[in-house]
């Protein structure tokens, strides 16, 4: 059987699949509440793979109910995205994000 290019899906392909498995999914949503502030922030972070064989890590943050910003890094490696991922997670309970309160 003819292989009609290099990345054809007849064959195996050079590129292989495990660029984009993530050993488990990182995504964490927190908020900051302060009534007597005026304060609603919310903070989100995922470690998601892209089309071109690296991982991103996008933070969203703002106040509860808006849009708000949003950054974005790229990454080769998944260790440094998640040392990122846990370092900022880290700093903003510092500052006293907290997973959304559920009603029971």
């Amino acid at each position: 059987m003819a292989i009609d290019s290099k990345l054809s899906l007849d064959g195996v392909s050079p590129i292989g699949d495990s660029w984009a498995m993530l050993i488990q999914p990182y995504q964490l949503y927190i908020e900051r509440t302060d009534p007597a502030r005026n304060m609603a922030r919310y903070y989100a972070l995922t470690i998601e793979p892209t089309l071109f064989g690296t991982l991103c890590l996008t933070r969203r943050w703002g106040r509860i109910g808006c849009s708000g910003q949003m950054t974005v890094n790229h990454f080769e490696r998944e260790e440094d995205a998640v040392h990122l991922f846990l370092d900022l997670v880290r700093r903003k309970r510092a500052r006293g994000y907290r997973p959304k309160a559920t009603l029971a």
